[in-house]
This record gives C-alpha cells, sequence and structure tokens, in this order.
C-alpha cells in the first residue's frame, strides 16, 4: 500500500514502517510521485495553499483514509467517497489557536492596535488610550468545549476571569451550556469567543438577535470559520462602535482590500494565522504517525468526522 503526504519532512517523523507500506511525498497535484493506484492512507494539503492537493480525492481509487491537517473539516465532508473515514486534527492546533484567542483579546483590550497606528505615525501619545479596558475580572463566554475551548481555558484562567462554557448540547456534569441558553448567556458576558466548527447548525449562528443581546463594550473574538457569524449583521453592529471583535476569519475569506470591515476601529484582524506556528507541522505529523499506526494494526482510528465534528 502507499501513503502520500505533502511533505518530505514528514517521511522521518512517521519511523519505521512494514516494508509492504510506501511513503511517497505528492505536494503537487500536476507532478504526482507515483501512479494514484493503491494509495490507501492520504494526508492532503490545507485547502487553499498554494499546490492545493484537494482535488485529487477523486483519483484515489483505493484510498481508505483522509487524514486532515486541520481542525475544520467543513470543505470535506460532502466530498470524500463512502467506504473512505475521514479524520481531522483536533488537537493538533489547541496551543497556537488558544495563543491567538488571548493574544487577540489582550491587544484588544489594552489598545494595542490604537498604540500601534500611533507609532506608525510617530506620535507619542496618550489620549484617548489611558486608563485602557484590562482582562482581570472578566466574563468570558467560550462558544465550542472542545480541546480547543480546554486549551483557551486554562490560559485565560490566570487572568481571573470568569469562564463560562456553551456546546452542542449540554454537559451539566461538567458545567457546560447547551446553544439553546445563549440568549440568556449572551447578556452577561464581557467577552464572545467562537469555537465551533462550521456546520449548517452553526452557520450564521452570530446573527443580529445574537450579536444585540451582546451588552454594550463586549467584543467578539472568531478563532472559527467566517461563516458562523452573519456579515452583514456583524458590520452594522461593529460600524455603530457598541462593540468590539477580533477576527482570525471573515465571510468572504481573504477579506477583499475595499471591505469596510478593514477600517473600523473597534476590529483587529488577522489573516486566518491562529494555527500557523513553526511547531504545527511537527505535530501534524506525529498524528499521522500515530493514526497509521493504528490503521495497520486495524485498530479504529482516532478524530474520526461524523455529522460535520
Amino acid at each position: 500500500m502507499k501513503v502520500w503526504i505533502p511533505h518530505k519532512f514528514g517521511i522521518p517523523v512517521l519511523g519505521d514502517l512494514p516494508d509492504s507500506v510506501v511513503v511517497e511525498v505528492a505536494d503537487d497535484p500536476q507532478n504526482l510521485p507515483s501512479a494514484p493506484d493503491g494509495v490507501e492512507f492520504w494526508l492532503p494539503t490545507f485547502i487553499g495553499m498554494p499546490h492545493d492537493t484537494s482535488r485529487l480525492i477523486t483519483e484515489l481509487p483505493d484510498l481508505r483514509v483522509v487524514q486532515l491537517p486541520s481542525a475544520g473539516a467543513e470543505a470535506w465532508v460532502d466530498r470524500v467517497p463512502a467506504g473512505v473515514t475521514l479524520c481531522n486534527a483536533r488537537g493538533v492546533h489547541d496551543s497556537s489557536t488558544a495563543e491567538w484567542v488571548v493574544t487577540g483579546i489582550l491587544s484588544q483590550l489594552r489598545a494595542f492596535p490604537s498604540f500601534l497606528r500611533a507609532q506608525d505615525r510617530g506620535v507619542w501619545t496618550t489620549e484617548p488610550y489611558l486608563p485602557t479596558d484590562e482582562l482581570a475580572g472578566k466574563r468570558v463566554l467560550i462558544i465550542g468545549a472542545g480541546s480547543i475551548g480546554s486549551a483557551v481555558a486554562a490560559r485565560l484562567a490566570p487572568f481571573e476571569v470568569e469562564l463560562t462554557f456553551v456546546a452542542r448540547t449540554a454537559r451539566p456534569a461538567e458545567g457546560v451550556h447547551a446553544v439553546t441558553d445563549l440568549p440568556r448567556l449572551l447578556p452577561a458576558a464581557d467577552i464572545v469567543v467562537l469555537l465551533v466548527p462550521l456546520t449548517t447548525e452553526t452557520r450564521r449562528l452570530v446573527d443580529a438577535r445574537f450579536l444585540a443581546a451582546m451588552p454594550d463594550g463586549a467584543m467578539l473574538v472568531n478563532a472559527a470559520r467566517g461563516p458562523v457569524a452573519d456579515p452583514a449583521a456583524l458590520f452594522a453592529e461593529l460600524s455603530t462602535g457598541r462593540i468590539a471583535a477580533v477576527l482570525d476569519v471573515t465571510d468572504p475569506e481573504p477579506l477583499p482590500p475595499g471591505d469596510p470591515l478593514w477600517h473600523l476601529p473597534n476590529v483587529l484582524i488577522t489573516p486566518h494565522v491562529g494555527a500557523q506556528v513553526h511547531g504545527l507541522l511537527p505535530r501534524v505529523y506525529r498524528l499521522v504517525a500515530a493514526q497509521l499506526r493504528r490503521y495497520l494494526a486495524g485498530e479504529p482510528l482516532r478524530n474520526q468526522v461524523t455529522g460535520g465534528y
């Protein structure tokens, strides 16, 4: 059998494998390492990256496993053929995404974007920026109580915040509320962090009613997917200045140069880089190595995607 991966770097990470297993680097759909026959286990590239290999999904007749490098699987759930197991990279992006969330929250609260604009102008100023807001004492609502949500909570806890969790369904024993509780929870949240996958249930979860329920001065942090928020409703609310936002994802994405969202002073935007850190690929390939060994041993694979999750 063949295993296709997109980076030569990953070959030694996979370690010793049976002689019957051939690992090849398929990093360019126009220049494949061999015929696609016999490829059973495949790690594609991130969708949208240079030399995107995702279209190969229709060209691998013997495919049995697609191991994604991403936590999100929304672009794949309707494309994977019957009989092929789709697995996401749950756990791989926990630390990096959690760091991005905390960085974004602190940067916005402590007015770093405003200070950076002043630095670009060469101006030493404290007005009207001081005193800034602070994280201590804030009520943080985390929507998405999975592994990334837990990682965010662990990093926020030392900042003396009050944490509340929301998931698709309530888990009372763990103190997790259901999505249906949001109308009651949102008015008490100073910071709302979105960490949900993009599914039919979460698309446009953040609409005009959701945003209106957030209190004056609150902050929305989207580290999930752009379409989780209704872009028209989001811009309408943010343009009033009543709430602020930190966005690693937008709808559309990339955000066009002329989009008015770029110019709102209460919005901090990064170009979907929450998981893009030096340690990403080593973590991805450690997961691939573990999954491949489970597959070869006939054991159930971890992180199987069902129903979009």
